[in-house]
């Protein structure tokens, strides 16, 4: 008997008591593969010394003090650091304790820029569907996560959507990428004209899609034209990249790779690596002038902005990343893990698609290859995986509803940026136990 609320009710978890490198260790001295970082989160693993050692300094001169009355050098020095890795443009950080609160912020900051330029009638929220903007009720409002948000319906602020760019179900055979790309976001033109150009506030998307598609990047070209679309209409771009950021897909922000800046960038999980509870927003300079020279007063905050010991272990984290150079391990290592994937499982009879960027993959499970047909919801394809893997010492996140919200499963294989070649090795023979093991029973 437990006193804790879990996430499900009905079922028993097993205790974590320590962990080695990439492995979490339960109280029965059980050893568990953690080659999803929990949820794209342990990118340094379990038991870096570095960054507990920090941690515990900071603890040791001050935990914590309110930012209404001060600032502390650990915030202070994290900022600098991700200011002079951002562009230029970025150089603006406020610090909160995870994504669904760097979400509510990017938010609030930028509807209250609009008000501060006197531009009040600019409210709306464009988004994607099935994307996932975390479960705060602003944040969950602007995810397009049908199963998520259908309970919470008559709490959730009106916001719009658009579709996402999901080669594997949404591109036509008729049709090139770049073709399909401009299609999907010629999506978000018209759905602005549709509410007003001067009603729309901000379009908010992951540049990979991380939990409720299952580590889905972009055709090449797609954001370029939703920047150029952003831009020609006054819209600001928030881009979600609390899972996909901060190194997890082979650079430091992932938009990097998309060629574009964005107005607001949010990231959190690969920020401070699971270490203590971080995420931030990095805005762009004309949105902090506007407030600075307007009221000069960020009308939003929450007790543990800034927090001294989560600010010290996140720069930490990312000291690590830069002098350990894993960022060029990340594409290498994600590399070889995806070839591996592929040469294992990219014929197997029910596995759809293997996609994604570095240490970031994913796999979308069907019942047919042929027609992409998936499982039957009530089957819990994915989650039998999951139960499977954890069974042979592996933990793969697990999700149901890729398609819509109810239809469609997929997995994802996030590792720690530390694996060698034989976690590799471990990753794809456990994995393809799980499969032997749950997926002829689901069928």
């Amino acid at each position: 008997m437990t006193h804790v609320i879990h996430r499900n009710l009905r079922t028993e978890v097993p205790t974590a008591v320590a962990g080695d490198g990439p492995y979490i260790i339960d109280r029965e001295g059980k050893r568990y593969l953690d080659a999803s970082g929990g949820a794209a989160v342990s990118c340094l693993g379990h038991s870096d010394r570095e960054v507990t050692a920090a941690i515990s300094a900071q603890l040791e001169r001050i935990p914590y003090a309110h930012t209404g009355f001060f600032s502390t050098e650990p915030a202070d020095e994290l900022a600098e650091f991700l200011a002079s890795k951002a562009p230029a443009n970025l150089g603006n950080c406020f610090f909160v304790s995870g994504g669904s609160e760097a979400i509510e912020s990017a938010l609030k900051i930028a509807r209250q820029y609009f008000v501060e330029r006197g531009d009040n009638d600019r409210h709306h929220i464009i988004a994607r569907r099935q994307s996932y903007h975390g479960n705060t009720l602003a944040a969950l409002a602007a995810g397009g996560n049908m199963w998520r948000r259908q309970q919470y319906l008559p709490l959730l602020i009106e916001t719009h959507h658009v579709s996402p760019c999901y080669e594997y179900r949404g591109r036509r055979a008729d049709e090139s990428a770049g073709a399909y790309g401009t299609r999907v976001a010629d999506e978000l033109e018209t759905k602005i004209e549709e509410l007003g150009p001067s009603s729309v506030m901000a379009f908010i998307a992951e540049p990979v899609v991380g939990a409720t598609l299952g580590a889905v990047p972009a055709v090449p070209g797609y954001f370029k034209r939703i920047r150029e679309i952003c831009d020609r209409h006054g819209v600001l771009l928030i881009l979600d990249e609390v899972m996909c950021g901060m190194g997890r897909c082979g650079t430091r922000f992932a938009f990097e790779q998309e060629g574009i800046v964005p107005d607001i960038v949010c990231i959190a999980k690969g920020l401070g690596a699971g270490y203590q509870p971080i995420g931030a927003m990095l805005v762009d300079d004309r949105i902090v002038e506007a407030i600075r020279e307007g009221t000069g007063f960020f009308q939003h905050g929450y007790t543990y902005i800034g927090h001294a010991s989560a600010c010290a272990g996140a720069l930490a984290v990312q000291k690590v990343i830069e002098k350990r150079d894993l960022l060029k391990r990340v594409n290498s290592l994600g590399g070889e893990l995806k070839s591996r994937l592929e040469a294992r499982f990219g014929n197997h009879p029910f596995v759809g698609d293997i996609r994604g960027r570095g240490l970031f993959i994913g796999i979308e499970l069907v019942e047919d290859r042929m027609r992409k047909e998936p499982f039957d919801p009530a089957l819990a394809v994915n989650g039998k995986i999951k139960a499977a893997a954890m069974q042979q010492g592996l933990m793969c996140y697990p999700m149901g509803g890729t398609i819509d919200g109810k239809r469609g499963d997929h997995i994802v294989i996030a590792p720690p940026y530390i694996i060698e070649e034989p976690h590799i090795d471990e990753i794809v023979e456990k994995l393809s136990t799980a499969f032997d093991r749950a997926l002829p029973a689901a069928a």
